[in-house]
């Protein structure tokens, strides 16, 4: 039964990828029955395409992380504007600006922001934004160069910086974070995000929710995110997995 979107999972990581049939086999009990593949270099970005190929379930998006702009970006851009060209990606991104990490060049994390910005407005993809500590710079980088459909992926921001997001018409994803013992001020967020505008994700292999902490995350998990919504909404999580559902399909598949 086709249930619930995992919005953002690395299925094609290092950690998911040898293992994925029972993955996805666990993933198909537990009702999650679209997935969205990140893939972030030229290896996960093939071994994407082959997993696209075979189940069709799963989608591919694409873009060189902002940590790994200045290593990678310059010689894997071409990989993914290829990619988008050819109508083998749903999505750009993630991209972004993460400013978290001190030693990160700022400059060149801007630099393929705006040239992945570009790259999605020329396909007519929707932009998958990744933001940590950079969000006045995200905001004004976008406003300047892009216009149409994105989500901004994994958000761990304030109630502030989450009607920001709204307010561009933004889509809004939470992950397993929301579950953690102290992300009240997150729950207070996923609380005033409305349905319309929100997604659940997984971020597998990473991020795994309150009951799963520790493990190697994957798409089975999500129910437990959604429920966490659900229950600070005072909403059921039929709600929460049919809104969220409708709306990546809309994103992704329109």
């Amino acid at each position: 039964m086709d249930y619930y979107f995992d919005s953002h999972a690395h299925l094609s990581s290092e950690e998911l990828y040898p293992g994925i049939r029972p993955i996805l086999d666990r993933a198909k009990v537990a009702g999650v029955g679209k997935m969205l593949n990140i893939c972030t270099d030229a290896k996960t970005l093939e071994h994407g395409l082959l997993l696209a190929e075979k189940y069709p379930q799963i989608k591919n998006a694409g873009a060189t992380t902002p940590h790994d702009a200045e290593t990678l970006g310059e010689k894997e851009f071409s990989l993914f504007a290829d990619a988008a060209k050819s109508g083998k990606l749903a999505a750009v991104g993630e991209t972004g600006l993460d400013y978290y990490y001190k030693e990160l060049d700022r400059k060149i994390q801007k630099e393929f922001l705006i040239r992945y910005l570009r790259l999605a407005s020329e396909t007519k993809l929707p932009v998958i934004f990744h933001c940590r500590e950079a969000f006045s710079d995200l905001f004004s980088i976008v406003d300047a160069e892009y216009g149409a459909k994105a989500v901004l992926h994994c958000f761990t921001g304030s109630i502030k910086e989450a009607e920001e997001v709204l307010a561009r018409g933004w889509y809004l994803s939470l992950s397993g974070i929301v579950t953690f013992k102290k992300s009240e001020e997150l729950r207070e967020v996923a609380k005033m995000v409305p349905l319309k505008q929100l997604l659940i994700e997984t971020d597998a292999p990473y991020l795994a929710p309150q009951s799963k902490r520790g493990k190697i995350n994957e798409p089975a998990f999500l129910p437990e995110t959604a429920a966490c919504i659900a229950a600070v909404k005072g909403i059921p999580v039929d709600a929460v997995a049919t809104a969220t559902f409708e709306n990546a399909s809309h994103l992704f598949y329109s």
